[in-house]
């Protein structure tokens, strides 16, 4: 058995929610905060049986693809004025940060 970690965009987040319950993957959402555009993200926990874990892999690949957004930078507080860009740039999000760990033990009360 398999432990895997998906760290995903808001904007990815229900349509991910919606294959997953489609395709029997049990999981369990959390809010979390990403760190370059502070934006949020949604971590999903899925405990999943190593013949599977392909399987969610490319649910996983094929729901949450990577796109171009113009995003404002944020004003930089402290630190080098100099390296503050002033107006919006195009930065690729989206994707997800995935983690697959092996589980010695599974429990379900």
């Amino acid at each position: 058995m398999k432990m895997v970690i998906a760290i995903v965009q808001d904007h990815d987040s229900q349509r991910l929610t919606d294959k997953l319950t489609k395709n029997n993957f049990r999981n369990t959402k959390l809010a979390s905060t990403g760190g370059f555009l502070r934006s949020g993200n949604t971590t999903f926990l899925c405990g999943v049986q190593d013949e599977r874990v392909d399987e969610l892999l490319n649910v996983i690949d094929d729901t949450c693809g990577n796109r171009e957004q113009t995003v404002a930078p944020v004003t930089p507080m402290g630190g080098n004025a100099d390296s503050y860009i002033p107006y919006p740039v195009e930065v690729e999000v989206g994707g997800a940060t995935v983690f697959v760990l092996p589980i010695e033990q599974f429990e379900r009360f």
